[in-house]
């Protein structure tokens, strides 16, 4: 109980911390572009709203989620643009607006959960805590998009912790959607967090081990920086290649992000 309480405690402050990124839209550039290729600013806020939209209803109203997600598609990536389609082309005010009543409605309904819900999700079912940790992934990796593209620089917390922790139990994906198997090794995984607290996952005496701050590992599995760009060491053959095809996000690869693209992480 005490986790789902944290976890959404920390998605509604991190969703405050967001929303002060960009307060007036369309005198800021709505359609400035961001590093996400084809992707502006309003992209980026009609993604979020679906994303939080589809949350709400796993957790209030799983058959119609079921519903919505077999009707727009038959994989992630085509019902997230479907959604995205639906709210993309809103006026500014709008869609600004239609963000934050879905962002409120959706916290609400996480926070109104029994500690310990299973939820359908467009992969497979989670615990509603978990799926709180996805909705944090998601707020780090497009705030990060829309950081980049108004130049903006932001300033973390240990709330990446549950990033960093629902991209471990992610942990195989990036080999998932490439069609690769896991090399069924233990990894350590030793972080700092911006506290300067460190952070660990894994067995202590695993051969294949990952460090650095946690800052560069959680812009590393939402493919938001290149690795050669990053304070992140790998010790291990298992470890150098995860760290390159590292993903906590189910679907596409996409572009990812080219070596030297940032000249410094925001």
């Amino acid at each position: 109980m005490a986790e789902h309480a944290s976890v959404v405690a920390d998605l509604i402050a991190e969703g405050d911390r967001f929303d002060g990124l960009l307060t007036e839209p369309a005198a800021a550039g709505w359609d400035r572009p961001t590093p996400a290729p084809g992707w502006r600013v309003r992209h980026q806020y009609a993604h979020l709203t679906s994303v939080f939209r589809l949350g709400r209803l796993a957790t209030t109203a799983p058959d119609r989620f079921l519903e919505t997600v077999t009707r727009l598609g038959p994989d992630f990536d085509t019902v997230i643009d479907k959604m995205l389609a639906e709210f993309v082309d809103e006026p500014p005010e709008t869609l600004l607006q239609r963000w934050r009543a879905e962002r409120s409605r959706s916290q609400q309904a996480l926070a109104d959960a029994a500690p310990g819900l299973l939820v359908p999700w467009l992969a497979r079912p989670m615990p509603v805590a978990m799926l709180a940790s996805a909705a944090l992934m998601e707020l780090f990796a497009h705030g990060q998009d829309l950081a980049d593209g108004l130049g903006l620089r932001r300033v973390h917390t240990d709330r990446l912790r549950h990033v960093a922790a629902f991209a471990m139990t992610n942990h195989d994906y990036g080999y998932a959607v490439r069609g690769l198997t896991p090399p069924g090794v233990p990894f350590r995984f030793e972080l700092t967090m911006p506290s300067g607290a460190v952070w660990t996952y894994g067995p202590a005496d695993a051969a294949q081990r990952v460090s650095g701050p946690m800052v560069d590992f959680c812009l590393l599995v939402t493919r938001r920086r290149h690795r050669d760009d990053l304070a992140l060491t790998a010790t291990g053959v298992e470890a150098d290649r995860w760290m390159s095809i590292a993903q906590a996000y189910r679907g596409g690869t996409g572009a990812g992000r080219q070596p030297g693209q940032f000249a410094a992480i925001g």
